[in-house]
C-alpha cells in the first residue's frame, strides 16, 4: 500500500518559485533606481562647476573694480610732447594721453583729475611728459602753469658747444654767460665719466621745448640726458668694442663725420676710410680737427699756417684720433661710426659742395685727381 505524500511537500515546491521570482524583481528595481541617480549627480556636479566658474569671474570683476582703472607705477621715461587745445575736456585729454602711452588708461587719468580741485583750471599749451607715467603725476604737471612750454630751440647736428651756447642764448631769455657758467661745472650737467669733464660731444642735437620752470642748468642737463638715452638705445659701449674703440672715441669719430661728409650715405664710408688710415698708422689729416684747434666755427677748409698749429687736435701733425669730439654728433653719424661699411678707401673729398657728392679713393693718385676735380668745380661755383 503506497503512503500518500506529505501535504506540505507540494506547498513547499509551490513556495520556491514565487519566492525566487520576487527576489529577482527587487534586484531589478534596485538596479533601476541606481541607474536613475547617476545622471542627476552629473547634472548637479556640472551645475556646481558652472556656478563656481561664474563666481570666480565675478570675484575677479569685483577685485578689478576695487583696484580701480589700470595705471602705471611711474615715474616714466623718455620724453613726450603733449598739446592741450583750448576748451579740451579732461576725458579727451585722457584718451589722447592713453594713445600716446603716457598713461595706462584714460579712466586712470580722469579719476586722478577728479581728485585734484585744480584740474578745472588746466590751461591750453604744450607740456613735456614721459612715457608710462602715473596718472596722478601727469595731473600734477598739467595743473601747474609754470610747466607750460613757452618755446622750442633746435640744435643742429655737429654744432660745437660754443655754437650751442649762442643758439640757446638767442632762443631763450638767458644770457650766454649763464650757460657758460653751467658748462664750467660738469657735475651740474650729469656728464658721464668718459667725457672727462668736457661737454663737447655730449650735448645731443635735437629740438628742445623750453618751459618757464627751465634754467640754463636744466636745459643743458636735458641735452646731456638725451644723449645718454640715444647712446643707450645704440648700446654704445658694447658696439664700440666691436670696432675696437671706446665710447668716447666713437663720439670723436662721429663728430668728425659731421664735418667730413654731408650725406647720410657717405657717413659709413668716411668712417671706414678713417679706420683704414688708423690701421695703417697714417695721419688722419682732417681739416675739421684743425679748424677746431684754431677755434674756427663751421669751417672745414684750412690754410697751411692753420695746419701748423701746435695742438693735439692737429691731425696733420699727430697720428691717431684727436683727444675728443670736435662738435656734438647726431644719431646718424654715431651709428655710422659704429657700423662702417667695408671698403679699401684711404682718401675722400667732396667734389660738389651743393649736392655733397664725395669721391672715395684708395690711392694718392686717385685722390689727387678727385681734388683737381674740386678745384675745377670751385672756378665756377659760388659754393666754394
Amino acid at each position: 500500500m503506497t503512503e500518500p505524500l506529505p501535504e506540505h511537500t507540494e506547498d513547499a515546491g509551490h513556495d520556491i518559485l514565487p519566492s525566487s521570482t520576487h527576489a529577482g524583481g527587487r534586484r531589478r528595481a534596485e538596479r533601476s533606481r541606481r541607474g536613475g541617480c547617476l545622471p542627476m549627480l552629473l547634472v548637479i556636479v556640472l551645475f556646481c562647476g558652472i556656478v563656481a566658474w561664474f563666481a570666480r569671474g565675478a570675484i575677479a570683476d569685483v577685485k578689478d573694480m576695487l583696484a580701480g582703472p589700470e595705471d602705471f607705477a611711474g615715474p616714466g621715461s623718455g620724453e613726450v610732447t603733449f598739446v592741450i587745445d583750448p576748451g579740451q575736456s579732461v576725458a579727451s585729454m585722457g584718451a589722447e594721453l592713453e594713445d600716446l602711452g603716457v598713461v595706462a588708461s584714460s579712466d586712470a587719468f580722469v579719476d586722478a583729475a577728479a581728485k585734484d580741485d585744480r584740474s578745472t583750471k588746466i590751461q591750453a599749451g604744450t607740456y613735456l611728459l614721459k612715457n608710462k607715467m602715473k596718472a596722478a603725476d601727469v595731473v600734477a604737471i598739467l595743473v601747474d602753469p609754470s610747466k607750460i612750454a613757452q618755446d622750442t630751440v633746435t640744435i643742429p647736428e655737429g654744432k660745437r658747444t660754443s655754437d650751442v651756447v649762442k643758439i640757446l642764448a638767442k632762443g631763450t631769455d638767458f644770457k650766454a654767460k649763464e650757460f657758460q657758467a653751467v658748462l664750467a661745472d660738469p657735475a651740474a650737467l650729469g656728464l658721464p665719466a668718459s667725457a672727462g669733464g668736457n661737454p663737447e660731444g655730449y650735448l645731443f642735437p635735437a629740438t628742445y621745448t623750453i618751459t618757464p620752470a627751465d634754467t640754463p642748468q636744466t636745459i643743458l642737463a636735458a641735452m646731456v640726458a638725451k644723449g645718454e638715452s640715444v647712446m643707450a638705445d645704440l648700446d654704445l659701449d658694447a658696439a664700440a668694442q666691436k670696432v675696437g674703440l671706446s665710447a668716447h672715441e666713437v663720439l670723436t669719430v662721429a663728430s668728425m663725420l659731421e664735418f667730413e661728409a654731408s650725406r647720410n650715405e657717405d657717413f659709413p664710408k668716411v668712417a671706414r676710410a678713417i679706420y683704414n688710415r688708423l690701421d695703417q698708422g697714417m695721419a688722419l689729416q682732417s681739416d675739421a680737427t684743425v679748424a677746431f684747434a684754431n677755434g674756427l666755427s663751421g669751417e672745414v677748409w684750412t690754410t697751411a699756417d692753420q695746419r701748423d698749429i701746435d695742438s693735439p687736435y692737429n691731425t696733420y701733425a699727430n697720428e691717431g684720433l684727436p683727444p675728443g669730439p670736435i662738435g656734438n654728433p647726431g644719431e646718424a653719424t654715431i651709428d655710422a661710426a659704429l657700423h662702417p661699411v667695408d671698403g679699401p678707401w684711404l682718401y675722400w673729398v667732396v667734389v660738389d659742395l651743393k649736392t655733397g657728392e664725395t669721391v672715395f679713393s684708395s690711392t694718392l693718385a686717385e685722390h689727387n685727381a678727385a681734388t683737381e676735380r674740386l678745384r675745377e668745380y670751385c672756378k665756377t661755383s659760388d659754393a666754394c
